[in-house]
């Protein structure tokens, strides 16, 4: 089979019944960890041996990578029939992160193949035995001889995040950005050769690697920077194997709260700026860190301290202290009602228009975000405008 033959439509739904392994026996908000990291040694296992047996050059697709023997999916395959499912993949996890430091250091920390909840060790073993079959399927054979350029684990990869994004509800929405929103908003940015892109609520990497896609499309060229915060240790841990998966080399994704404690600091401890901001932040955050907010150490908050049970202005203010003064432009997706609410909102809405910096606000269609009917806007701000005219895009309907 070529890249040609390969049916990525198979291969997603080959990979999604895996899922039946585990439906009506372990929440879906832990076992896609499972599904998701089985994927990752699957390929990374395909890719190692086709890499050796064929002797082939550097892989153009994914970074350098080692893989010890004990971690390889096959020596796990063929050990399936033994107990101990569930250590010996903690322990193959562990020997890829201690064998790959520089880029995969921590991502597997929160993920345990020793199933909570399941007291019965056999029964783990045969949920995990049946995960090891459902992977090893003609249909998942995703060396490189056999997929060719085609970006198989890419799709499959953003296909399972899109669909428990679906199954999980606001949760998951929370960090999945549909590709269509990520792909215009990489458009509407339009990040260039040289230039450096931020994602303050950077989830899956989903908008950052739309962001550097674009790039390379357009010059054909990697000279850029990719900077993103998640402050979920699992979603972390998805963005860097996402950027891993894609042979993003280009980037620095760090863990923690970004309104409390922002990672991207100069060596003075002033917050870095870039040229081009985007970002998808939970809608309406509560509890997001209004107190410290108010003796903020960068001043990100001098328009107004938004309230303290609705986060949407928090991010945005600090996607524009984050902006460089000359080339910097952001993309936000907000609730809609960040365009209407009074009170401090509407004050700090009021100071962004005199300062000149809104440059667009698109009303997005309904229905665009898994979990919710939410109505949904994505603003436009930037820094060196030439009009003081604000664009207003309504009943957006083609965002492709």
């Amino acid at each position: 089979m070529h890249s040609k033959d390969i049916d990525q439509d198979v291969i997603n739904r080959t990979i999604w019944e895996a899922c039946d392994t585990f439906r009506g026996t372990v929440d879906a908000s832990i076992y896609k960890n499972y599904v998701l990291t089985m994927l990752f040694l699957k390929y990374i296992s395909d890719v190692w041996i086709d890499h050796h047996a064929n002797n082939l050059g550097p892989i153009a697709h994914l970074q350098i990578f080692a893989l010890p023997d004990a971690a390889n999916f096959y020596t796990l395959y063929e050990q399936r029939q033994h107990s101990g499912n569930g250590a010996r993949l903690d322990r193959a996890l562990k020997l890829i992160e201690q064998h790959n430091r520089d880029t995969l250091q921590g991502v597997f920390e929160g993920i345990s193949f020793n199933i909570t909840g399941l007291k019965d060790p056999h029964k783990q073993d045969s949920l995990l035995r049946h995960l090891l079959e459902d992977f090893a399927k003609p249909a998942l054979d995703l060396r490189p001889s056999q997929v060719g350029i085609v970006d198989v684990i890419g799709n499959a990869y953003e296909f399972l995040i899109k669909n428990f994004a679906s199954d999980s509800g606001k949760k998951a929405g929370e960090f999945y950005t549909p590709a269509e929103i990520s792909h215009l908003i990489a458009r509407l940015v339009a990040p260039q050769t040289g230039e450096t892109i931020y994602d303050p609520a950077c989830g899956s990497g989903s908008l950052l690697m739309k962001c550097s896609r674009l790039i390379r499309q357009n010059a054909n060229a990697e000279d850029y920077q990719l900077f993103g915060q998640e402050s979920m240790p699992s979603t972390w841990a998805l963005a860097k194997k996402n950027m891993f998966l894609h042979g993003e080399i280009n980037h620095r994704i760090e863990q923690g709260d970004t309104l409390r404690s922002p990672k991207f600091l100069h060596p003075d401890g002033s917050l870095m700026q870039f040229d081009a901001v985007v970002a998808n932040p939970p809608f309406s955050l509560d509890k997001w860190g209004e107190e410290e907010a108010r003796t903020d150490r960068w001043q990100r908050f001098a328009r107004g301290v938004p309230p303290k049970n609705i986060g949407d202005y928090a991010f945005i203010l600090h996607m524009v202290e984050s902006m460089k003064p000359d080339t910097g432009r952001m993309a936000v997706v907000v609730a809609s009602g960040v365009l209407f609410r009074g009170g401090v909102e509407g004050k700090i809405r009021a100071k962004l228009v005199t300062e000149n910096l809104i440059d667009a606000v698109i009303s997005l269609p309904g229905k665009v975000f898994f979990g919710t009917d939410l109505a949904a806007s994505i603003l436009l701000l930037k820094r060196q405008r030439s009009t003081q005219d604000v664009l207003f895009i309504d009943d957006l309907q083609d965002y492709r």
